[in-house]
């Protein structure tokens, strides 16, 4: 798939809400048309969707004490899933860096592979904030035009700002590149590079007002640290290469086109170098955290060790980081780019480790001690875990979506089906042969 301008003749046509409107409707037949495999796959995280979103009516209706967030520990699972997803969603458009920055012609292939994976990552940890409100109805007090945000004191109004700036920034790109190839047109650069950039800058905002929001809060030593930030970016374009190269397996797969081998190599590359970023910054914290001493080292030593005979986090971080070495270990060999199962082995794995250490070893640990000095622990009660492979489930579902919108489009299948409402020129009237008047 590319963005530039496709190799059949096709008959471009102008813009018009006609053409639109039916861009739209052979998107959806588009998105709806498979095979056997994708008909299970969709009923199956249908199902899983349906049985999140029953146990998210009973949370609404019975309150949040069904969860097991107390007082002591009032984020849990939920946030603890949008941190990591907004990471996965500023880590899909680390395509677009050596696409357009560097003029990486393989990458446009698939660069919008990532720019809808960020899409769906966006829409996920906005649901996930929706079920963590005690009163999801007052979801209003968010918006800009009605709520009272606290601009620009508040950091939580600046995750709000830039969240769904970033999500209409690359709704508009995608829905862009993919209209003008519907119509057969070459994108106009004016149109859409300068979103692409800013796209860039938005990505990397987007976990800086992240980490922000927790190393700003005074009360919580666990998060009082300068790495927070750079640490959500390198394990951010760690977890989202990751996730987009198992992607390109599946496409390849479901499409029959060969394509991707250079950007696969090219995301491999990014992620040896930041998979030992991440690695070196954990360890410096850890050093930092226990070689001082101190009382503010509980939540570290609750983490990793446990504390007073509490251990509920310390198989949730041991795990997270053997996975991040051997992912690590698989990456750095030269078997990684000739052997499929350990270019997918070291993904899965990067990728698990990295949603441990961002969700259950980061947020949790904040918590406990309490600034009581109180040990308060929290496991997540089966509610929780509904809701949350309901919403991922919905955003696999959605991404799915998306790229047999975008593939049905970039392989000609939907554009061509566009093309009956142009009508051919009238054939022009027979002139009258001079035998035929005589």
């Amino acid at each position: 798939m590319s963005d530039l301008p496709p190799t059949s003749p096709v008959v471009p046509r102008p813009f018009s809400w006609r053409s639109f409107g039916r861009f739209l409707g052979n998107a959806a037949l588009e998105s709806l048309d498979g095979g056997k495999v994708f008909y299970v796959w969709m009923i199956c995280l249908s199902a899983v969707f349906l049985v999140g979103a029953n146990a998210w009516a009973v949370q609404v209706r019975d309150g949040m004490a069904l969860t097991n967030m107390s007082d002591h520990v009032s984020w849990g699972l939920y946030i603890a899933n949008f941190t990591f997803l907004v990471g996965l969603a500023a880590g899909g458009v680390m395509m677009v860096i050596p696409a357009y920055l560097y003029h990486d012609e393989e990458m446009h292939d698939i660069v919008i592979i990532g720019e809808l994976l960020a899409i769906a990552a966006i829409i996920m940890s906005l649901m996930f904030v929706v079920c963590d409100l005690g009163r999801p109805d007052r979801f209003w007090h968010l918006l800009p035009p009605f709520g009272r945000l606290n601009f620009p004191v508040s950091m939580l109004s600046w995750d709000v700002i830039v969240l769904n700036g970033y999500l209409f920034i690359n709704a508009y790109i995608c829905a862009y590149l993919l209209y003008t190839r519907y119509l057969g047109l070459t994108p106009n650069p004016r149109w859409y590079v300068p979103f692409v950039f800013l796209s860039i800058i938005w990505a990397i905002s987007i976990h800086t007002v992240t980490a922000f929001l927790y190393c700003g809060l005074g009360g919580r030593p666990f998060w009082n640290t300068a790495l927070l930030a750079p640490r959500f970016l390198a394990s951010a374009f760690v977890s989202g290469p990751a996730f987009i190269v198992l992607a390109i397996q599946v496409i390849r797969q479901a499409v029959g086109r060969h394509f991707g081998d250079g950007p696969i190599r090219t995301l491999v590359n990014i992620m040896r170098i930041t998979i030992l970023v991440n690695l070196l910054m954990v360890v410096s914290e850890v050093f930092t955290e226990f070689y001082t001493g101190g009382a503010h080292t509980s939540s570290g030593r609750y983490l990793y060790f446990g504390l007073h005979g509490h251990t509920e986090l310390v198989p949730w971080i041991w795990c997270s980081v053997g996975l991040v070495i051997v992912a690590a270990g698989l990456l750095l060999s030269p078997s990684v780019f000739t052997n499929p199962w350990v270019l997918n082995t070291a993904c899965v794995l990067a990728f698990i480790g990295i949603w441990i250490e961002k969700g259950m070893g980061l947020i949790i640990p904040g918590f406990v001690p309490s600034t009581l000095h109180e040990i308060v622990e929290y496991r997540p009660s089966a509610i929780e875990w509904k809701v949350t492979a309901g919403i991922w489930a919905l955003g696999l579902i959605l991404y799915t979506l998306f790229i047999k919108i975008a593939a049905g489009i970039f392989l000609n299948r939907t554009k061509l089906q566009a093309l009956p409402d142009i009508q051919p020129a009238p054939a022009p009237a027979e002139t009258p042969s001079i035998s035929a008047t005589s």
